[in-house]
């Protein structure tokens, strides 16, 4: 159902790479009144104000602030202070509970790009999920709803994305899903100065490395139906499980894929029906190979060790010494894929097996933005559910995933020319189904 439009008062919590990118995409769009960029260093808020002013369409609607978002009464009143109506998380997912709280506080709504932190089985980590990603949030589902505000939770593009091409696939090109399957792949590299390819994730390692080194979880319906329902149908298995070749548009081509953890196995199956959901990230030996060694020696840990008196988190020396993800655009060269494969009966009774795509090009996202295009695709997924919470198309209340809206017109404005939308087509793939 479509309501009114009105203007919004955004606030985004962190300008790394994608809450930058965040402010450099809404600069363009007319939908909001006010948008705040907030971070614990405020020279790096500033910086990216100051970029996206000098392209804002209206004028006059940016400004920075600092925040610490560990603490849940800090984020209240910065919303508080600011009117805000929507808040963006766009810090890695450590401080996602203490924002969600925050935000819940002050009375706004709230949307994040990853969920709250999962914590493996203490027993059976390869088989059964402990706590698992989201948990925290749905929980407190009820009183969201109660009080009428949204939590619109894995909007980024993967979790994001990939959640409304499901939902677009069930409602538009299939009957019956036999498996959603999230595949991501690219052929990025960064260059040192010497011009010789260097060691820089394109991503938070921080965030990289608790998804791909965390149990990866796998939804199966046969496992729900055997047990008690949706809770029964989440397993898990060891991590760079079950690696496969997969193909991804060109100029990409084939990556090997293995199975990560992710959101989206954890919120396609509370809105969509299918038999089987997973995920898969084309990681590569050389970066598989990095964050085994990272583990063997420790380095993945996030409790703090003593080293000549100081306390430091081993993550986070590691996160230190890499570049930052957001300074790498000029050095990177490439394209990176986010999409869905689904494969199931198709509206005509027919097999079908379709990969429903996102590929964005790193020289086309820095001389459009002046943002490297992995932080550019994650961002501009919640720029458009933004702009539809605020147009009206969207509503809900509660703690709801990207499924749970109608996929079409996030498709249309995300693929419809600039300035009328977003000016980024999505792709469909036909494949030959098994036999």
């Amino acid at each position: 159902m479509k309501s009114e439009a009105t203007l919004v008062r955004i606030l985004v919590v962190g300008s790394g790479g994608v809450g930058d990118a965040v402010a450099r995409i809404a600069a363009r769009r007319r939908f909001f009144e006010r948008l705040v960029v907030a971070d614990v260093d405020l020279g790096r808020a500033q910086r990216t104000v100051e970029a996206a002013s000098a392209h804002d369409v209206v004028g006059g609607r940016f400004a920075s602030a600092v925040v610490d978002a560990s603490s849940a009464a800090a984020v209240e009143a910065l919303v508080r202070e600011h009117g805000a109506t929507h808040v963006l998380n766009a810090v890695d997912p450590r401080f996602v509970l203490p924002i969600f709280e925050g935000v819940h506080a002050a009375g706004a709504h709230y949307l994040d790009m990853a969920m709250s932190l999962s914590h493996a089985h203490p027993d059976r980590p390869y088989e059964l999920p402990g706590v698992k990603l989201g948990d925290e949030q749905f929980a407190q589902a009820a009183q969201w709803e109660a009080d009428g505000q949204l939590a619109l939770v894995g909007i980024g593009v993967e979790p994001g994305l990939s959640d409304v091409f499901a939902r677009y696939a069930a409602d538009h090109l299939f009957s019956a899903i036999d498996e959603l399957g999230v595949r991501d792949g690219a052929n990025l590299e960064v260059l040192g100065d010497d011009g010789e390819p260097i060691f820089a994730p394109s991503f938070s390692i921080w965030t990289t490395i608790e998804e791909c080194l965390n149990p990866p979880v796998i939804w199966s319906a046969d496992r729900a139906e055997a047990g008690s329902g949706l809770e029964d149908g989440w397993f898990t298995v060891a991590p760079f499980h079950e690696p496969e070749v997969f193909r991804f548009p060109d100029p990409i081509g084939d990556v090997e894929c293995v199975h990560v953890e992710h959101e989206e196995v954890l919120l396609m199956p509370r809105w969509v029906d299918a038999r089987k959901v997973t995920f898969k990230y084309g990681l590569g030996e050389e970066f598989i190979g990095v964050l085994q060694t990272l583990h063997r020696l420790g380095l993945d840990r996030t409790e703090p060790v003593t080293v000549r008196g100081v306390q430091v988190s081993p993550r986070d020396v590691v996160a230190a010494s890499l570049p930052d993800p957001a300074t790498i655009g000029p050095r990177m060269t490439g394209s990176t894929c986010a999409g869905l494969l689904v494969t199931g009966t198709g509206t005509d009774g027919n097999p079908r097996k379709v990969y429903l795509y996102h590929l964005v090009d790193n020289a086309w996202s820095m001389a459009e933005y002046g943002a490297q295009c992995v932080v550019w695709q994650t961002a501009v997924n919640p720029v458009v559910a933004l702009e539809l919470l605020a147009a009206g198309t969207w509503t809900g209340t509660g703690v709801l995933g990207p499924e749970a809206f109608d996929a079409v017109p996030f498709l249309e404005l995300l693929a419809a020319p600039t300035p009328e939308g977003y000016g980024s087509p999505w792709g469909l793939e036909e494949r030959t189904p098994a036999v």
